[in-house]
Parts: structure tokens; C-alpha cells; sequence
């Protein structure tokens, strides 16, 4: 049997996400602080204490009280909700790297390491990176690896160049992937404040939702104790896949709620604005347009849905997610490209969220794997299988 009504808990708890981001959140979204880098850390720690007051922040993990986390169908449902703005999931705490760091330190670090790194996370007293692209190569391709970890008594040096690290600038956590001699590909934990992690400068992006935006960081000598290991030497591709297929799912989950905002203010557009005797809506051209959004974005909540069910059932859904990762992010794409057309010259400025939609989803056809990586990938299964 399938079932797609919501249940009514659940719905109520969308609300109040939904409600939330739309007059406590919202607002902020002329605030200065909010620069061509994304928020600054300062706007964030105000978004964080609203939702902390609010109840609401962090609503995906377990925390004190909670007997579960919620499940990958419940956070489809709320974080559509979180991402009506591109500053909801950084008020609620359930923003990219942040909300899939989480995601992997509560799977595979120790009870020490969670008190000092996940926890604070979880609070929402600070932030992570997750350091793994490279200038060189590694990226969609982990395995071109190029940053060194190389065993110091009981200890670890680690020395090399990241690019692309969203956050670095004022993260505490620090997730890095190094190629440990003799081992392989492995992650480390460590403070972002430790000697030998130098941030070199914040890259200018075209996508503005996230904290301190995008740095290159060098790795200088950097001295890590034997209890920075996350997980077990060699090991990080397979982490880092345990981290991909839910992240990729929150990634289409966040933007399909900021689509639906594009959408409302099209549509609100459309039926006001007048041209040759009527509102623009009842031209073809453009409730055409109207139309194959609607139907995009229906397509989009329902394929992510699917794929969350399937990780639901306790299956890694790597397959399943690059099929939504790849589709969500070119639907989007296209839906964003034709609120901007409908909206005109107004779409094309900072008067409306849109343009900045835009932007952001653009280069969301790029992380977490591009279309053409995600393709080849399905291709491959598709021929082995």
C-alpha cells in the first residue's frame, strides 16, 4: 500500500517550521550581514538563538528528550519548509556541511569525540567543514586525493591544499580527508583553531547561502594527537559515501522549498502585472510556464520522497539518490530560469529572493556531484546490473 497523506502531527510540525521561517526569518534577508559571501557568523548566531527560542532548532537529530531522529521521509517534509528561505536551514541548523556532518559524526565517532565535536554541533554553538575537494582534483574524483597524512610517533602530520570548503572561516569542527601513508584514504577530527590549518582567502562564488562562504586552506604541518582519527585509517570513501546519499537527498529537499517560494512569487506576479489588456498569467506563454513548474516541482517532492523511503528501509540508496540528485537539481534549475522570465526585469534584480534562487541553484547543479558525474554513475549500474 502506498500512502501519501502526511500525517497530521507531522504537518502540524511543518507549519511551524514553515511559519517561522516566513516572519522571523524572512526578514533578515535585506540584513546587511547577509554579504557576497553569505551570512556572516554573527547574522547566524542570531538566526540560531531565534530558532533556539522558537523550539525548533536542530529538528532532524535526537536530542535530550527525543527518542529518535527523525527519519529521512519527515525531513523531506520539514525541510521543504526550512528552505521557503535560503536562511531557514541556517537558523534551524539543518544546513549544508553542517547538517550532514552531523549526520556522519553520529555514525561513526567515538563517545569522546561526539561530546567534543557533535554535541556543540547539535546545540547550535558551532559549525564544521568537511575538507575534502582539491585545486588538484579531488572532488567528484576522491581518489585523485593529493593531501598527505603521514604517521608522527602516535600521531598524524597532515600537509596540503583544499579549495571550495564551505565555511572554513570560523568553523570549529574540522572533518579532513588525507591520504594516510600505508592506509589510504582516512578522516581526521580536530579543532579549526589548531596550529597548521590556514585559511588563505574566501573564493568569490556565485551562490550566497552559506556561512562565510567558500575557502582555500592550506595544511601546514599539521600535528593531530592518535584520538583525531574519526573512524578507522582508510576508510573515508566509504564514510564519505555513508555521508553523500542523505546529504545529496537534504541539498534537493532545502532548494525544492526555496522552488516553491519562486513559484508563489511568479504566480503572484502573474496575476497582477498587466500586458497588452490582461495580467501576463492568462497569456499562454506565460501560464505555460506557470504550469511546467508546477508539475516540475511535483515531480522533485515526489522523487525525493521515494529515495528517502528507500533509506528508510535501511538501504544505502546511493543508486536512487544520484537519480534524484541528478533530476531535482536540472528541474530546479529550469523552474528558477522560468520564474526569472516570468518576473522579467524584476527577475533579474534583488527586489525578490528569485534572483538570488537563481544563482544558488545554479551552482547547486555542481556539489555534492554534478549531473554528468551522477549520470555516469546510474549508467554504470545500469550496464553491471
Amino acid at each position: 500500500m502506498i500512502d501519501f497523506e502526511i500525517p497530521a502531527d507531522l504537518a502540524a510540525r511543518r507549519d511551524e517550521v514553515l511559519e517561522f521561517v516566513s516572519e522571523q526569518v524572512v526578514p533578515f534577508e535585506t540584513d546587511p550581514r547577509m554579504t557576497q559571501h553569505g551570512p556572516t557568523e554573527d547574522l547566524r548566531n542570531e538566526l540560531v538563538d531565534l530558532a533556539r527560542k522558537a523550539g525548533l532548532l536542530t529538528f532532524q537529530a535526537a536530542q535530550e528528550g527525543q527518542e529518535r531522529a527523525a527519519t529521512h521521509l519527515e525531513q523531506a517534509i520539514l525541510f521543504e519548509a526550512a528552505g521557503w528561505s535560503a536562511l531557514g536551514p541556517v537558523a534551524l541548523n539543518c544546513a549544508a556541511p553542517d547538517e550532514g556532518n552531523m549526520f556522519l559524526l553520529d555514525k561513526i565517532a567515538d563517545p569522546a569525540q561526539a561530546e567534543e565535536f557533535l554535541w556543540p554541533m547539535i546545540a547550535g554553538r558551532q559549525r564544521s567543514v568537511f575538507a575534502m575537494t582539491e585545486p588538484g582534483g579531488a572532488g567528484s574524483d576522491p581518489r585523485q586525493l593529493a593531501t598527505t597524512a603521514v604517521r608522527d610517533g602516535d600521531g598524524y602530520v597532515i600537509n596540503g591544499r583544499k579549495w571550495l570548503i564551505t565555511g572554513a572561516n570560523g568553523a570549529k569542527t574540522w572533518i579532513i580527508m588525507a591520504d594516510l601513508e600505508g592506509a589510504g584514504a582516512t578522516l581526521f577530527l580536530c579543532h579549526g583553531d589548531t596550529p597548521g590549518i590556514v585559511i588563505e582567502r574566501t573564493m568569490d562564488t556565485m551562490d550566497r547561502n552559506y556561512v562565510e562562504g567558500h575557502c582555500v586552506v592550506l595544511f601546514d604541518d599539521l600535528h593531530l594527537p592518535a584520538t583525531a582519527l574519526l573512524g578507522e585509517e582508510g576508510e573515508a570513501f566509504r564514510y564519505a559515501q555513508l555521508r553523500l546519499a542523505p546529504a545529496r537527498l537534504t541539498h534537493c529537499m532545502r532548494w525544492l522549498g526555496g522552488a516553491v517560494r519562486a513559484q508563489s512569487i511568479a504566480v503572484d506576479y502573474a496575476k497582477t502585472r498587466t500586458a497588452f489588456g490582461k495580467p501576463i498569467g492568462q497569456h499562454q506563454g506565460v501560464g505555460f510556464m506557470l504550469a511546467d513548474n508546477e508539475i516540475a516541482i511535483q515531480k522533485c517532492r515526489l522523487m525525493i520522497w521515494w529515495a528517502c523511503w528507500i533509506l528508510d528501509q535501511g538501504q544505502q540508496g546511493r543508486h536512487e539518490s544520484s537519480m534524484v540528485k541528478a533530476m531535482v537539481s536540472e528541474e530546479l534549475f529550469k523552474v528558477a530560469d522560468r520564474c526569472v522570465q516570468v518576473l522579467g526585469g524584476m527577475g533579474i534584480s534583488d527586489e525578490t529572493p528569485v534572483a538570488g534562487f537563481f544563482r544558488d541553484v545554479r551552482a547547486f547543479r555542481l556539489y555534492d556531484g554534478p549531473t554528468e558525474v551522477h549520470q555516469h554513475a546510474i549508467a554504470s549500474r545500469i550496464l553491471r546490473d
